[in-house]
């Protein structure tokens, strides 16, 4: 943004009177130079200075500023994860408000997560479908934003839940020239180190060129627990004239850790093991999971008002090797019974996205509209050999390096060899509405055609179902003062279940409504945003026992999930940023064929929260300085889908930071987690699948501008 300053001229001539009344006599007035003001405007998908942002294009699919969203949207920079000195995206969802941990996966993946109660195992990374297969959890290093939107998306992002969706900015070129080197290293032999690397490519700065590359390798708290991990992600833009621009993107991640279910409940409580303790067994090496990923976006402006995005993705990953993994504890509550598993994965994603942004007006109402259209060809292999007979191991007293036991194949056997094809169409529109200064509409609807195969080559079986689905969302918000926004939405939900019934016919698909309404303040002169929210959402059609033969499923459940939560973030003082969250989710069964109405749902506490703030000194003896700390608190939670009563109980814990900063090119950090050393236990799938969570540990970090 530039401002030129040429006012000062016109006053001039008095300038000349004052001083001639009071010195010697002037002929001219005086004349002074041209002063230019440069400043950055924050766009939604660029980085956040401190820790709150103003824009999103998440919520919208345009780049639209956060106080016009009629709808709750949690940002979290990466300022916030740098700060923690974490590559786990995780830790940032602390600070969304109302994110719940589920099944990662044995470590490998971001597998499932939970959004005002209702889990999913959808994420998007820039705006396209990011977790289809197994692909890894997603790595810090090339992350500008992680961005938590509240309630149904589907109008915008397609199949999915109604508790919310995540979307993954990425880190993209920018016209600085600049080298920063970040090393790190920390309790049980971890080590990471990241190098971030921007550069024009001609004098112009038309072409840009920018590339992320992470190294890890740790053990862990957990006993037998390793992995080690490579990421190289370039990406390269290209103004190929005024009214046109390219970006392309690319990641390429190698991936190895051994698998981990985590610790086991004897008699459904915890602290009978050590949250150490690992019960599968070392002998069987590493899970491997590589992936590859590259997109590409071209955007072309038919006139001021008007431009067309053609975009595309592609990703592939393969997931592979040996784990034992515990099955169900005998009478005895030491003796656990296990099996080997094989995986054999690997899939393909194509999506190809085209889409129609423009602004119109009628009558005095402005319109910023989207037309978009999307195609998807989504294909998995994927081979699981599992043993029988079991292996067994004493808990209390492990000895590993049991022989290996056979697989079980053949149509009768426990393994799977199964082929899925997927490919959905859809079609987009959306129209975001400015009545004046004040009022601000948004409609949308999305409509679906999911066509799925899916093939069992063990047993022979063929499912195939077609879906349709059309998702519409009304939304509304009215800015009662210039700091106070009121808001109101509804929307729907639409995924399909995979699978067939007893019958062979498919399942009719998960359908879900949500409700929401809060308000968005601007406080502290500006400095602080703050969104609270209550919501309503409802979800049927959810897969159940079959009440007439309980080896299959039926589309028969409901669920549902009320509450309230909030995020604030922002520069409270020149000196102190701060970001924060807390919700409170009643989440429960509202039908079900096996669990009673009322049952609570699995890892989701009533009540959690979380609060971090990092203070800078700004005197000269101690500028440079910065200390901070983090609290996270989460309640008690359901630990298995069953009414057994097995819980996870609560927990809250402390971190504290600190950086020192010598010069402009180097930093120096600490970070003490889990100051108080609680034991607490993350998620849990079952009474045989709890994974703790880490204790007390301290990690040194340096921070090197090489230029």
């Amino acid at each position: 943004m530039q401002i030129r300053k040429l006012g000062l001229l016109a006053a001039g001539p008095l300038l000349g009177i004052l001083i001639e009344d009071t010195h010697a006599e002037t002929e001219n007035p005086a004349t002074l130079d041209d002063v230019i003001v440069e400043a950055s405007r924050e766009v939604g998908h660029g980085p956040v200075q401190g820790y709150r942002a103003l824009r999103s294009a998440s919520a919208t699919r345009n780049d639209t500023a956060l106080a016009e969203v009629p709808q709750s949207l949690s940002v979290v920079p990466a300022q916030v994860l740098q700060d923690l000195d974490s590559s786990r995206i995780e830790r940032a969802l602390d600070f969304a408000g109302g994110v719940a941990r589920q099944n990662d996966f044995g470590g490998l993946t971001l597998y499932e997560y939970s959004v005002r109660g209702l889990t999913t195992s959808e994420f998007y990374r820039d705006g396209f479908s990011a977790n289809r297969g197994y692909m890894n959890a997603p790595d810090a290093a090339n992350l500008e934003r992680v961005e938590v939107l509240k309630g149904p998306a589907s109008s915008l992002y397609g199949r999915g839940d109604p508790g919310g969706t995540v979307n993954l900015v990425s880190k993209r070129p920018l016209p600085e020239a600049f080298a920063r080197l970040d090393l790190s290293a920390g309790r049980w032999d971890r080590y990471r180190s990241t190098l971030d690397i921007s550069t024009p490519l001609d004098d112009q700065g038309d072409m840009l060129l920018r590339t992320n590359l992470a190294i890890e390798d740790n053990d862990s708290f957990r006993d037998y627990r390793s992995g080690e991990r490579q990421l190289f992600a370039p990406s390269f833009s290209w103004s190929l004239a005024p009214e046109t621009r390219l970006l392309v993107q690319a990641e390429v991640v190698r991936n190895r850790q051994v698998f981990d279910r985590g610790v086991v409940a004897p008699g459904k409580r915890l602290g009978g093991v050590s949250r150490s303790d690992f019960f599968g067994e070392p002998g069987n090496g590493d899970i491997r999971n590589n992936n590859e990923t590259i997109q590409a976006e071209l955007e072309h402006d038919l006139n001021p008002d008007w431009t067309l995005r053609m975009a595309s993705h592609y990703k592939q990953g393969r997931l592979n090797g040996y784990a034992t993994e515990a099955s169900s504890l005998a009478a005895d509550d030491r003796t656990l019974n296990r099996e080997l598993r094989y995986r054999d994965f690997d899939w393909q994603d194509a999506i190809t996205q085209l889409e129609l942004h423009g602004h119109a007006m009628t009558g005095r109402v402005e319109h910023q509209l989207l037309i978009g259209t999307e195609y998807e060809r989504y294909a998995k292999d994927e081979r699981l050999l599992r043993s029988q007979p079991i292996s067994r191991i004493d808990i209390h007293d492990p000895v590993y390096g049991a022989p290996r036991v056979p697989f079980s194949t053949g149509p009768g056997g426990r393994s799977s060899d199964r082929r899925e094809l997927v490919h959905g169409r859809a079609l987009n529109l959306q129209d975001q509405m400015h009545l004046g200064e004040r009022l601000f509409f948004l409609l949308g609807a999305r409509y679906d055609h999911y066509r799925q195969r899916l093939d069992n080559e063990v047993n022979g079986s063929r499912a195939r179902q077609t879906q349709e689905a059309l998702t519409p969302r009304i939304g509304a918000l009215y800015q009662l003062t210039p700091t106070v926004g009121v808001f109101a939405n509804a929307s729907r939900s639409f995924k399909p279940n995979a699978g067939a019934d007893a019958g062979g016919d498919a399942f009719d698909p998960e359908e879900g409504i949500g409700y929401e309404a809060g308000l968005k303040l601007d406080l502290l002169d500006r400095r602080l945003g703050l969104t609270v929210a209550a919501f309503h959402l409802h979800k049927e059609n959810v897969l159940t026992a079959d009440p007439n033969d309980s080896a299959y499923s039926i589309a028969a459940g409901e669920v549902r999930s009320r509450g309230v939560d909030l995020q604030l973030s922002g520069q409270v003082t020149d000196a102190l940023r701060v970001i924060g969250a807390y919700a409170y989710v009643e989440a429960e069964v509202v039908r079900d064929n096996t669990l009673a109405r009322g049952s609570r749902l699995l890892n989701v506490p009533r009540h959690s929260g979380s609060l971090m703030g990092v203070y800078a000194f700004q005197g000269d003896l101690w500028r440079g300085l910065e200390l901070g700390g983090a609290v996270n608190a989460v309640g008690q939670r359901s630990g298995e889908v069953s009414d057994g009563g097995f819980e996870l109980p609560g927990y809250t814990t402390v971190d504290l930071l600190a950086r020192y900063r010598f010069s402009e090119q180097l930093t120096i950090g600490l970070n003490l987690n889990n100051v108080f050393d609680r034991t607490y236990y993350e998620r849990s799938y079952s009474a045989v699948w709890v994974m703790p969570g880490e204790p007390r540990n301290l990690t040194a970090s340096l921070s090197w501008h090489l230029w």
